[in-house]
């Protein structure tokens, strides 16, 4: 193997899709570091092939000069269990056949982990095959993420889900998470491991052109993919008491996902007034939606692994500085708390949610303009985009 440094980042997800690899990706493309990206063909987040893309066997496409090798997977993902198995290992396996034919032009791995944690075997077995050294971002934790998915926690299953997390934490030569609270339950794997806290930054400039208005008095804006585990149900069930009091008053959504379909049924049938389906927004545009918002929302269900995650949607909310409505437990509700960004609410209990939507309404105006004082801390310590970049590539590259 050459003494040059030449690295291969596999991963679920990469360009077109919106994903931080690809600011990473820029960045290194920028610094010269020499790399390549082996991934699937970009379907998220509606589980259909992009157009200008094939669901093939293999293909290599561009990303500026970066060379990507992709290859299929069974989409549908979201459709069944069973699909969802076969997702997961129709990228194990394709993986697999092409590292063996590119695999040795690599001294180092780094594996962007959003998805299932079976993405980083092709890394693994590199390490195995050529001496690769392995460096795995950890973005959602294993096994706690399959059981949320729907996946029926048996004793078979659990043994086999917690040899193969320790199998793949054991061939990495370092381990970074996004969130601290991932840090515990990975050393119950690899006690003797460093695992290092390396939070997620914001790809938003907030730029705002004021170009764009939303039909409230108030706004209230919830914007991302929407699926069940963003709790949306119980949003709209407490916003619903907050609506019936103020007609001036709207709840906007930008976004689309799995459940949008079912959420649109559910303010219909109930007669929820003032909620505003938008639709999916270019990220161009968003920075002006945000700036036309009072309030922004986050929330995830109410579940153990929540608790400990900072969804990457928490940072794009802090660059607009406007207060955000937690509603959380754990980690973001602490945040939100301990740097008085906002307020939040229990994500199961719809009277508190109600609570939170009329808490904003009485904030006098100079509480609200606080807001934007506390996070800009945030920003410039714990999620710097500049320090954050610093440290992974002090990681990866020098070692």
């Amino acid at each position: 193997m050459s003494s040059k440094r030449k690295a291969l980042v596999i991963g679920e997800v990469f360009y077109p899709e919106d994903f931080l690899i690809n600011d990473l990706a820029e960045e290194w493309e920028k610094e010269h570091y020499d790399f390549e990206v082996l991934t699937r063909a970009p379907s998220y987040p509606f589980g259909k092939v992009y157009k200008g893309y094939k669901n093939k066997i293999y293909q290599t496409t561009y990303f500026n000069t970066v060379k990507v090798h992709r290859f299929p997977v069974w989409q549908g993902y979201e459709k069944s269990t069973l699909i969802k198995i076969l997702n997961y290992f129709s990228f194990v396996f394709w993986s697999f056949w092409i590292i063996l034919f590119i695999g040795r032009r690599f001294d180092r791995v780094f594996i962007y982990q959003t998805g299932p944690l079976t993405l980083a075997t092709a890394g693994i077995l590199m390490k195995k095959f050529f001496g690769a050294k392995v460096t795995i971002w950890t973005q959602d934790l294993w096994p706690e993420t399959v059981y949320d998915y729907g996946f029926k926690r048996t004793r078979w299953l659990g043994f086999c889900l917690d040899r193969f997390v320790g199998w793949t934490y054991r061939n990495c030569d370092h381990i970074l998470v996004s969130c601290k609270g991932f840090i515990e339950r990975i050393h119950r794997y690899v006690p003797n491991k460093e695992v290092v806290f390396v939070p997620n930054w914001s790809l938003m400039e907030y730029a705002p052109k004021k170009t764009r208005s939303l039909p409230g008095r108030f706004n209230f804006t919830f914007a991302g993919n929407i699926g069940k585990v963003q709790n949306l149900e119980n949003i709209v069930q407490g916003f619903s008491k907050c609506s019936e009091k103020h007609s001036d008053v709207f709840l906007n959504i930008i976004g689309d996902g799995s459940y949008l379909a079912e959420l649109k049924d559910i303010v219909t049938k109930e007669g929820i007034c003032n909620v505003n389906f938008m639709g999916r927004k270019p990220l161009s545009e968003m920075s002006d939606y945000y700036e036309a918002s009072d309030v922004l929302i986050i929330s995830l269900k109410d579940t153990p692994l929540y608790e400990i995650m900072i969804p990457s949607k928490f940072q794009a909310y802090l660059t607009t500085h406007k207060p955000i409505f937690a509603i959380f437990k754990g980690e973001v509700k602490r945040l939100v708390e301990e740097y008085q960004l906002g307020i939040s609410a229990h994500p199961s209990d719809i009277k508190d949610i109600a609570r939170g939507f009329e808490a904003f309404l009485d904030f006098p105006k100079d509480r609200m303009e606080r807001f934007f004082d506390n996070s800009s801390q945030l920003l410039n310590t714990v999620f710097s985009r500049n320090k954050i970049i610093n440290d992974i590539n002090t990681l990866f590259w020098g070692s």
